[in-house]
């Protein structure tokens, strides 16, 4: 079992005749995942490397059963692309677009939350259930199938984690980029909660990073409804207060948001911290170990 992309996904490519959307498009259709459409507006009736592109994220519902759409839509149109898919009955929608404003996102976010639908990023790199589906822009190749979630604000560490997981012989039921921006679709709540539900999920891996209180409310979250054992890793124990790191919700002011400020919180409800990424999964190795 997987949590939000698998062998029952059906992709459609938002933006699929663009150098990035026909290029992912491709590489995930070749790692197995279904992708059965793209849209772009104006090129219905061309295709992208046999994949038929459509007018519509209604016409690929319609005509190609499209329940999941990825969007690779430059920034000015990426929201109106979101409300379409999810208009058109598309269940989950994953957002790889960055420098979506953030005052379209705070109108997009209740308006998908109140239909129902699952939106994941912006600003993320996707999501990869190993052997099943890739849908975004995970090196899928970094990953093994295996018992451990993973979640993180940051892609380039979820896949130097997965790598030292792999190394260690573990592997990922399924890895979850939700996006760095200050506004995004899927919180570490909402993941943690489909992991907890997983059968197939024994451990979890965050990866947080500063700025904000997402991870101080996962903490809470963690302590009060999950069974299943989380290990972590908070990016930016060195970074100066007040100066953005990367990402645009990646900023700290005084002693809120700082790495150390969620790691006191983490490990107050029984979450081991790794201060490296090579720790969190040495962590991360030996809480599943322990799991016997």
């Amino acid at each position: 079992m997987a949590i939000l992309v698998g062998a029952d996904t059906r992709l459609v490519v938002q933006g699929i005749t663009g150098r990035e959307g026909s290029f992912h498009a491709t590489r995930n259709r070749d790692y197995g995942t279904d992708v059965v459409a793209g849209v772009t507006p104006g090129k219905a009736g061309q295709e992208v490397n046999g994949i038929p592109v459509f007018d519509t994220v209604a016409d690929a519902v319609r005509e190609r059963g499209a329940n999941t759409a990825m969007v690779f839509v430059p920034p000015r149109f990426a929201a109106d692309a979101i409300y379409e898919a999810v208009d058109s009955g598309v269940g989950t929608v994953i957002c790889i677009t960055e420098g979506i404003p953030a005052h379209d996102m705070l109108q997009l976010y209740p308006y998908v939350r109140a239909r129902g639908a699952t939106l994941l990023g912006p600003n993320c790199p996707g999501a990869l259930s190993p052997g099943a589906a890739n849908v975004g822009i995970i090196p899928a190749q970094v990953f093994g199938h295996g018992r451990i979630g993973l979640v993180s604000r940051s892609g380039t560490l979820t896949y130097q984690i997965g790598k030292e997981l792999a190394d260690a012989g573990l592997g990922n039921s399924t890895i979850v980029g939700i996006g760095g921006d200050p506004i995004v679709g899927l919180s570490f709540i909402d993941v943690l909660e489909r992991f907890e539900a997983d059968p197939e999920t024994d451990l979890v891996v965050m990866v947080g990073e500063i700025g904000g209180d997402e991870e101080e409310k996962a903490a809470a979250y963690i302590g009060e409804h999950m069974s299943t054992p989380v290990v972590a890793y908070i990016a930016g124990f060195q970074a100066p207060p007040g100066k953005t790191m990367g990402h645009a919700g990646a900023i700290i002011s005084g002693s809120a948001g700082t790495a150390q400020a969620k790691k006191e919180a983490l490990e107050g409800r029984g979450v081991r911290v790794g201060r490296s990424p090579t720790e969190a999964a040495q962590l991360a190795a030996e809480a599943f170990a322990q799991l016997g």
